[in-house]
């Protein structure tokens, strides 16, 4: 065979080896030369040198791209095009965070959850990493209600569920919804099986809306109502809670096959009332103010926040038809109490039967 049949042949093979290399490609690069700047690699099949800036060698670039590759050295580089000066332009830090991609390859099937690090905040919800891929949160699939701001999230780790992969696009779509609704499930078990009416837990507030707050009980949220905040009467709920706030509740009632509990912050504490009424006997003489009239009597006020009814048969000897015909309010009276209910939280008073003794 003549030497130009030998060069032919060598050319036709070299054609046809570039000809085998697309865009896209994983292909072995060795490294022929380095500087500070750039790597110089040789693609077999392709008949130009290739040079390589740092900063395709390596994420973030270094001081010099003597630190990443030496001669000799044998490297996996991504085709990033093909055609141009050198035959080929190919990057060592593409084909890195493709082989990254495919090491995810069965995350979604896998269905754990991975650790992704919020990177920041943009148009409809949150980027992360994860295993050094880029990784986008839905703002709906953040958390178990809609977050109106999303900066908090920013530097946090939280832990996410792959719902979608793409490794060609280099697409990775997380839930955080679905591993805290997991949680949530898993939480209210245990809650449901641990937990009775009756009892005493601690709580964190987690929500204040007009009728309530919602409080955490170890990973399940009970409603107290309003009504069962305070002793005293409530405007609103943030007058006497703030979100985040720990706190005793009581259990007050479980209904397992809804979900719900209901609690009560105000049970956990001593009842003013009982602690007032501890301090009053039956039969005793006591004088307090009128502050209230009513078709059935009049009301008394023993000490503030603390006081008893006077039946209308009870405010004067004779029958009267309205209890203006005996008192008025702001008259201050003495009277004889009648009867303590502790269960009803009343007091029953005669001015009556206190005229009688004091004669």
């Amino acid at each position: 065979m003549s030497e130009e049949m030998n060069m032919a042949a060598l050319l036709a093979a070299e054609e046809e080896s570039i000809k085998e290399i697309n865009e896209h490609d994983l292909v072995d690069a060795t490294v022929v030369a380095v500087n500070d700047n750039e790597a110089i690699v040789n693609v077999k099949g392709n008949k130009n040198d290739i040079p390589v800036a740092k900063h395709e060698l390596a994420d973030p670039a270094p001081e010099s791209a003597k630190d990443v590759v030496k001669v000799d050295d044998v490297i996996e580089v991504l085709v990033v095009s093909k055609g141009g000066e050198y035959g080929l332009t190919v990057s060592k830090v593409k084909a890195d965070r493709l082989a990254s991609w495919k090491e995810l390859d069965g995350i979604v099937e896998k269905g754990e959850p991975v650790d992704a690090e919020i990177t920041q905040v943009v148009k409809g919800g949150l980027v992360a990493r994860v295993q050094g891929v880029r990784a986008f949160i839905p703002a709906s699939q953040v958390a178990l209600h809609y977050v109106k701001e999303l900066d908090g999230y920013v530097g946090q780790t939280v832990k996410a569920l792959p719902i979608e992969l793409d490794i060609r696009k280099q697409r990775l779509v997380l839930s955080r919804r679905q591993v805290l609704e997991t949680e949530r499930e898993a939480n209210r078990t245990k809650v449901f099986e641990t937990v009775h009416e009756g009892d005493v837990v601690e709580g964190t507030v987690k929500r204040l809306v007009d009728y309530g707050a919602f409080i955490d009980i170890g990973g399940v949220d009970g409603l107290a109502h309003i009504s069962d905040l305070s002793w005293s009467r409530v405007r609103k709920p943030a007058d006497v809670l703030t979100e985040g706030q720990k706190l005793d509740v009581k259990i007050k009632s479980i209904d397992a096959e809804s979900g719900r509990i209901s609690l009560s912050v105000k049970e956990t504490m001593p009842d003013p009332w009982l602690e007032k009424a501890e301090k009053y006997q039956e039969g005793s003489i006591i004088s307090g103010t009128i502050i209230k009239l009513t078709d059935f009597g009049a009301f008394m006020e023993i000490e503030p926040g603390f006081d008893g009814l006077i039946p209308m048969g009870e405010l004067a000897a004779k029958r009267i038809n309205r209890a203006d015909e005996a008192v008025e309010l702001k008259q201050e009276v003495q009277v004889k109490i009648l009867h303590i209910d502790v269960k009803r939280k009343r007091i029953s008073l005669s001015i009556t039967k206190a005229n009688t003794e004091a004669e």
